[in-house]
């Protein structure tokens, strides 16, 4: 059993969010083999009540505040110290020294960072050497979050688009270096990995996949679960967090360019926003034939009880947890072809994929003329996720690299 400094951007629970359902999942998966020393940040009030239950799979835990409103203020210290925005944003002074405590205090095995901001405390955690050896890094980089400041400023006018561009440069080599020196560092998928490399030509760092999962136990359809739609309704379902500027861009999307045409065609047809913290813009949506629900206790009755789920990401790359999710639960899934495309899984058979908003309205349609085959897309779906996307056998991968680096740093020692 080794002593694991895992260090995490955002409190990993609850697992409402693709970035926490992928964080908490390997806190837990580490947790029942190690002794987990976590550092990470609550940056909504309401996770504070989830503090204890995260307790729970720690050793040690340190749990700073950060208030994103003075967050964003500080990161503005980047532009005078040359660096992103993004790591004063995330700068902690308290964090800091409970690291180096904990390093001192214990001896870390090793570090996995999950996020590339949180790699600034690996220097804290390097002050107590094993033998002479440093302690070795797993860097869980999920996404090429540089590429997508960058994506971000394509869709801005200036000063922010010259802002993200700045960002985008910046965080890259600052990934750059982290990656350089870190036993391994993982993408959420190859397509992330070839496009970190393509970024980065010329250097070497060891960088493979690390796929998402999901718990196909507990995203699995129950007769005893109710409805929260109206009889009569032919809902429509989006699930995520509606501050996270993807989510919000594809509803927004969503409902200015294809649900008028479906609804033309489907008269009972309603979207339902389905996600805590709905931005004022997304907020301003509901009305006719939109519901914004906020958060909700639980999201499966509302996909258990979809006509369909709809995922129109167009900023967002790579596997996403909510399209995992609403597979897991048997049901038909109309996404963006970009997100189709990461998942391994048969479009038109499993799920469907489209890219323009005659492609969203023709997929729909089909699905709702035909219930049989919404169904069987659905049961083919799980039975995909099923088979490919369990978060153990994915996680393996991460033990592997785990292993190996412990074993070449007391090969050091001796």
């Amino acid at each position: 059993m080794a002593k694991i400094l895992y260090l995490v951007h955002r409190l990993p629970y609850p697992p409402n969010k693709g970035d926490k359902v992928r964080s908490f999942h390997l806190l837990k998966h580490l947790a029942a083999r190690h002794q987990v020393f976590l550092a990470t940040f609550v940056d909504d009030p309401d996770d504070r009540q989830y503090i204890a239950k995260v307790r729970d799979y720690c050793t040690e835990l340190y749990v700073g505040e950060l208030q994103p409103g003075l967050a964003k203020l500080k990161s503005l210290q980047g532009l005078l110290s040359g660096e992103a925005l993004s790591l004063p944003y995330y700068r902690d002074a308290g964090m800091s020294r409970w690291v180096q405590e904990m390093a001192q205090a214990h001896g870390f095995d090793a570090v996995i960072v999950f996020s590339s901001p949180m790699a600034q405390y690996v220097k804290h955690a390097q002050g107590l050497q094993r033998g002479g050896a440093a302690v070795p890094v797993l860097i869980d980089f999920v996404d090429v979050d540089s590429a997508k400041w960058a994506d971000y400023a394509n869709s801005r006018s200036w000063p922010m688009s010259w802002l993200y561009r700045r960002e985008g440069r910046q965080l890259l080599a600052f990934e750059a270096d982290k990656a350089d020196k870190a036993a391994c560092s993982f993408f959420v998928t190859d397509k992330e990995v070839a496009l970190f490399r393509q970024l980065t030509p010329g250097r070497h760092a060891a960088v493979e996949s690390l796929c998402n999962g999901v718990d196909a136990e507990f995203f699995s359809p129950a007769e005893d679960r109710p409805s929260p739609f109206p009889a009569g309704q032919l809902p429509l379902v989006f699930t995520g967090a509606m501050d996270y500027w993807p989510n919000a861009d594809a509803v927004t999307w969503f409902a200015a360019e294809v649900l008028p045409s479906l609804r033309a065609q489907w008269p009972a047809l309603h979207f339902h926003i389905v996600g805590r913290s709905p931005t004022p813009a997304v907020q301003a949506l509901a009305g006719e034939g939109i519901s914004v629900s906020g958060t909700v206790p639980d999201v499966r009755p509302y996909l258990q009880h979809a006509a369909a789920v709809v995922a129109p990401l167009r900023l967002a790359r790579g596997i996403q947890n909510k399209i995992l999710e609403a597979m897991a639960m048997g049901q038909p899934v109309v996404a963006a072809q970009s997100c189709v495309q990461a998942i391994d899984a048969v479009d038109g058979q499993e799920l469907m994929g489209a890219a323009e908003p005659a492609d969203f309205v023709r997929a729909l349609s089909a699905l709702l003329a035909d219930p049989q085959l919404a169904s069987r897309i659905g049961a083919a779906g799980r039975a995909r996720v099923q088979a490919s996307y369990s978060w153990d056998a994915h996680l393996a991968g991460l033990d592997r690299h785990l292993a190996q680096a412990m074993a070449s740093t007391e090969t050091q020692a001796a």
